[in-house]
């Protein structure tokens, strides 16, 4: 069998199942054989994305080496919920959806950015479908990254069935994550839904201004329709004091609570659950179809109302990369809180600080008795699968 999923499915029975993902489907005596299936298919499709993924996330890495470009890289499938807001709220087909599997590029600056973004686009290997640059023309709602839409490629006869899947690939400064990362922060904790404009209207504009503020620190297009710098100073401290941003930015953290201390199982995927207490429970996978089955079990949980935990499957080089490229779900908002002081003091901000917060730090002790760490932290970290 192969290591990574392949559709199991016909395309006309993807977009079938597509049709009804954008719509209600009930987990209900008489519908619960339907929407298994329903959903089994839709997932089938979406994990016929890893590979893909995983072999354009080598290709960017191996630029990054190549080039001497500093930065972390992550991937992840993307989350079912997504998947049905898109499919509710737009006319895309789920066969048409670009960023099933999604790769992430964070670096230290601007200049990384470009040099990444014009490496792949001379030498990558898959093909680019289409490119969005919202660093140069931000979005409305200051949202900033280097979008590009990848094909897979295949260079072996045995991936052709892979052939033509679509990989979205971001490429942002650790700045303009840190403010991505930020607004699903604030989202999680306030249950709200900021990245896609629904919530509080004054942190709506909060964030719209804090990234204004971003992009002059980085010398870079603001977000059309801003103040310029001393107004918009003066409204971001007055939205500051009316919203208390920057205590209750600091309570995510506090609130927030995983392993302080937590063994080093190496994974090739891991599985984040963020639960309505905060509090992140880290599973750890080393296949792709315990991990993916592992994902489809945890969202069926969800869609039946059994559970309400977010979750989201990725991959990363070492675990103790989590916290940096997946902050939001650990409440990690030091940088966007350091730069949205700064801004309000009306100071330049800073664009990478360069003591990012571990997730491990093991105490230290003479002998270690490895076996009851293990024991210890059972209830945080899961078996490798």
């Amino acid at each position: 069998m192969s290591e990574y999923p392949r559709l199991r499915y016909a395309m006309d029975e993807v977009r079938a199942a597509g049709k009804s993902l954008a719509g209600p489907v009930y987990f209900t005596r008489q519908n619960n054989a339907d929407a298994i299936a329903i959903f089994s298919i839709a997932n089938s499709w979406r994990d016929s994305h890893i590979y893909p993924m995983r072999s354009i996330r080598a290709s960017v890495r191996i630029a990054m080496r190549q080039a001497s470009i500093r930065g972390d890289m992550a991937a992840r499938p993307k989350r079912m919920s997504s998947i049905r807001r898109k499919l509710a709220e737009t006319t895309i087909r789920l066969d048409q959806m670009q960023d099933l599997g999604g790769c992430r590029a964070i670096l230290n600056d601007i200049d990384g950015v470009n040099r990444l973004v014009e490496r792949v686009r001379e030498r990558c290997p898959h093909v680019i479908r289409k490119e969005w640059d919202y660093i140069q023309k931000p979005k409305d709602d200051g949202y900033r990254s280097h979008h590009l839409s990848m094909e897979f490629t295949p260079a072996k006869q045995e991936d052709e069935s892979y052939a033509g899947r679509r990989i979205e690939l971001q490429v942002r400064t650790r700045l303009q994550h840190s403010w991505a990362t930020a607004i699903e922060a604030v989202s999680l904790y306030r249950n709200q839904d900021l990245k896609h404009h629904k919530g509080d209207g004054d942190w709506l504009r909060l964030f719209e201004l804090a990234s204004a503020e971003f992009a002059h620190v980085e010398r870079s297009p603001l977000p059309a329709g801003v103040p310029d710098r001393a107004e918009r100073i003066k409204e971001l401290k007055d939205l500051n004091a009316k919203l208390g941003a920057v205590s209750m930015l600091q309570n995510i953290k506090a609130a927030t609570h995983f392993a302080e201390n937590f063994t080093h199982d190496r994974g090739r995927y891991y599985l984040l659950r963020y639960r309505p207490d905060h509090t992140v429970k880290i599973e750890t996978y080393m296949g792709t179809f315990s991990a993916t089955g592992a994902l489809e079990l945890a969202e069926r949980a969800i869609e039946v109302g059994e559970s309400q935990d977010k979750v989201v499957l990725v991959e990363v080089d070492k675990i103790d990369k989590l916290v940096s490229t997946y902050p939001n779900y650990f409440g990690d908002v030091s940088l966007f809180i350091r730069n949205l002081q700064l801004a309000c003091s009306g100071q330049s901000g800073i664009e990478y600080t360069l003591a990012p917060q571990e997730v491990v730090r093991p105490k230290e002790v003479q002998q270690p008795d490895y076996g009851a760490l293990r024991r210890r932290y059972t209830r945080w970290i899961e078996p490798r699968r």
